[in-house]
């Protein structure tokens, strides 16, 4: 059977080249040695038998929206309660290099910043195909270029101003690789399988798999994945099967792969149980994906004008429907012996301003301790400059490797604590309407640009960032929201003439050869509450694509 599939990939195309040229000269790997007949033979079986099954549950995604929509409050589903009542399962024992992950590092695949990741002193690393990362075709295949040298300790990279290379006397100590696929939601245009696009999140995690899996073994280690998105546990049954028969082919042990579940979706708030369930024998806990979640929150009851957020800045984790995800995620993971990783850290030292400096990465020390306190096993830094934070605060709150044994008390969450976005004293503002804009332009402009993972005032933002601003002001400007300090209504008339203020501004100040009108034109629909796009990546993407006549297969490597 496999060598049946290895030996035909009929009806598949690429249609962007694939480079034989080393990203710096005498560089051990290039794209060519990524996309192998062979590889993307085994890619395109997976999607060739899962992509109908994700449709499917895409559509499934838009069914329980018309429900919310409807009226139809999301609740724990009684179908699941024996899963939920039954005290005798759990998660598989902690894989090789998973036991402590106290301080998380993450980034995108980038060269540079994988060599960074994994000299720095972190326990763990999440290198992200996902929101971190624009799907440039070069940036998919050099990402996986930049992995394939990692996991055998010969990534470097050479500079005018420094030879970046793993550090000589970590290399039996460096953090734990885990890898983020690109969500279900996403294709890549660059590979057409019987006519249509490849599932973005199979070719990730399949060309990863494929090179590394036998590699990782062999270091004492596992192919390691966070799954991101998810909004139902048959989600999450949709990638255990694919995890069991990508190992059945490569025979390699079911159970090998372990996957953290990032719960950074509302409905996935209501079936945390049920996702770990189905990965068991792969499961590596959850994670509070707090941007991700608050986006899709609001995009989920975005037709209710009794869920309007404020400012973003006043959606912190301490108001009660966040505290309330947090609580039961904590609880549930410990009660089924899999980890409880706490959120992202996105300070970048402020290095012109030692006092700014010195108040933000307080901030950060006390946000961390609000997660280790709770009981947390670990958290997300975003600069390796906050390790030495994170670390202290979980040495000192977490003396044991992990929490697996502190199973808190059931905090009782029910499913108006996790939908009553009320927040005492919020406010819409005009400044919050000028913040929603600037950071959705500029992080728009750079991902047209082909940059994931973008400093702005400081913060190292994502796509997940983006979103909530996107989606806050779709909603206040459906809803009519009351601005607090003007006492008018927002319009799109008015986001309109905010939109345009705050273009002018970003484009006189970035000179040539930027993006921002581009950016502004496809953000303007949404803003004005005109259209309202599943994905801020969707509506990007197709400006990021360098589809073009398909390339020879026969010109592949085997």
């Amino acid at each position: 059977m496999v060598a049946r599939i290895y030996g035909s990939i009929m009806g598949v195309k690429v249609l962007a080249p694939v480079s034989s040229k080393p990203l710096y000269p005498g560089a051990p790997t290039t794209q060519s040695d990524i996309l192998t007949k062979k590889a993307l033979a085994f890619v395109a079986l997976l999607h060739r038998t899962f992509n109908k099954t994700r449709i499917q549950l895409l559509e499934n995604r838009q069914a329980i929206q018309k429900q919310i929509d409807s009226g139809k409050p999301l609740d724990f589903s009684p179908e699941t309660a024996a899963i939920r009542n039954d005290p005798t399962w759990s998660g598989p024992p902690l894989g090789p290099g998973l036991v402590d992950r106290r301080t998380e590092i993450t980034g995108p695949t980038d060269r540079k910043m994988v060599i960074n990741a994994l000299n720095s002193p972190a326990y763990t690393y999440m290198t992200d195909f996902e929101d971190s990362s624009a799907p440039t075709w070069q940036n998919v295949l050099d990402g996986q270029v930049n992995l394939f040298d990692a996991n055998r300790k010969q990534i470097e990279l050479p500079t005018e101003r420094k030879h970046y290379k793993l550090d000589p006397s970590k290399l039996n100590d460096l953090p734990t690789l885990i890898v983020r696929p690109r969500g279900w939601h996403m294709v890549d245009s660059h590979i057409l399988v019987d006519g249509e696009p490849i599932s973005a999140s199979m070719l990730d995690f399949g060309l990863y798999f494929f090179h590394n899996a036998a590699q990782l073994i062999k270091n004492n280690r596992g192919p390691y994945f966070y799954l991101p998105k998810m909004e139902h546990y048959l989600e999450a049954r949709l990638w255990n099967d694919i995890f069991n028969v990508a190992q059945d082919v490569l025979k390699i042990p079911r159970g090998t792969i372990r996957a953290t579940v990032l719960i950074e979706t509302l409905p996935a708030a209501f079936q945390m149980e049920e996702i770990i369930y189905e990965l068991r024998a792969h499961s590596s806990g959850l994670n509070c994906g707090r941007w991700d979640y608050m986006f899709n929150t609001i995009k989920r009851l975005r037709n209710n004008k009794n869920n309007l957020l404020p400012d973003r800045d006043q959606v912190t984790m301490g108001v009660p429907f966040m505290q309330a995800y947090v609580k039961r995620l904590i609880e549930i993971c410990h009660r089924r012996k899999v980890h409880a990783m706490g959120g992202m850290a996105a300070l970048i030292p402020i290095k012109t301003d030692p006092e700014a400096n010195r108040v933000a990465l307080l901030k950060v020390e006390k946000d961390k301790e609000r997660e280790a306190i709770a009981g947390h096993d670990g958290s997300w830094i975003a600069h390796p400059a906050l390790e030495p934070i994170c670390t202290k605060v979980f040495d000192k709150h977490m003396p044991t490797p992990n929490r697996l044994h502190y199973i808190p008390e059931d905090p009782k969450v029910t499913s108006k604590d996790l939908t009553d976005t009320s927040i005492e004293g919020g406010k819409i503002t005009t400044e919050g309407i000028r913040v929603n804009l600037y950071i959705g332009l500029c992080y728009s402009e750079a991902w047209l640009r082909g940059q994931g993972c973008v400093a702005i005032n400081n913060l190292m933002e994502d796509a997940a960032t983006a979103e909530v601003s996107r989606t806050q002001l779709w909603q206040w400007v459906t809803h009519g929201a009351k601005l607090a300090d003007t006492g008018e209504s927002v319009t799109k008339e008015l986001t309109s003439k905010l939109l345009e203020e705050e273009t002018a501004k970003l484009v006189k100040s970035s000179g040539e050869g930027n993006k921002f009108e581009l950016a502004a034109k496809l953000f303007r629909p949404e803003i004005r509450g005109e259209q309202f796009s599943e994905f801020l990546t969707d509506l990007l993407y197709p400006e990021i694509t360098t589809v073009g006549n398909p390339i020879e297969l026969s010109t592949l490597k085997d």
